[in-house]
């Protein structure tokens, strides 16, 4: 059974990327290793822990996913293919919190970027935390390790996958919200 790892948690946009990677390649019932970094990501595949992986390299607003770009100059891979999925950002809380009761807004640096309008608009007095996945910081908000009025930004997956609320749906400013992704393997491998 191939092992695909991704740059995120369960639930995370690199998830749903990974997903459409096995079924264009024809990668029958894949593991998904949950890595959270490109860089977990790139060595993983370059040792042979893993052999696929998956990881964002750039989104139309958020621009280049810095990261990734470090993590590519660190590790030797073949890149099988890039493609762009459309990504939507939802702001989540725990259940019976609204819009009004949020005190901090939690998300990975890029989907911060991506509502930059929504969040100066409504949130801009509010502390805006920057954590390595959306989804862990929904699955770390839905575990009590984050304060009860914290919203996550994150896919809506995670609502449904964390029990979530969501608070507002498509918040991203862009209304075609696509992010690249790579699908890599190891250099060498036929």
């Amino acid at each position: 059974m191939s092992k695909i790892g991704i740059q995120g948690g369960k639930g995370s946009f690199s998830e749903q990327a990974a997903q459409e990677f096995a079924h264009n390649h024809g990668i029958e019932g894949a593991e998904i290793i949950y890595q959270i970094s490109s860089e977990q990501v790139l060595s993983g595949v370059e040792s042979g822990e893993t052999d696929f992986g998956i990881f964002a390299m750039e989104n139309a607003q958020g621009g280049v996913v810095i990261e990734s770009v470090e993590a590519l100059a660190k590790y030797r891979c073949e890149i099988i293919e890039m493609f762009h999925i459309p990504i939507t950002q939802n702001l989540l809380g725990l259940i019976g919190t609204h819009v009004g009761d949020i005190t901090e807004i939690h998300s990975h640096q890029q989907a911060l970027r991506q509502c930059k309008n929504y969040l100066s608009e409504h949130f801009w007095t509010r502390p805006l935390i920057e954590d390595d996945d959306t989804a862990e910081a929904a699955r770390r908000l839905s575990e009590g390790k984050l304060p009860k009025t914290a919203g996550v930004i994150a896919n809506k997956a995670c609502a449904e996958l964390y029990g979530l609320e969501i608070l507002q749906e498509s918040i991203h400013d862009l209304k075609h919200n696509l992010t690249l992704f790579l699908g890599i393997k190891k250099l060498g491998d036929s």
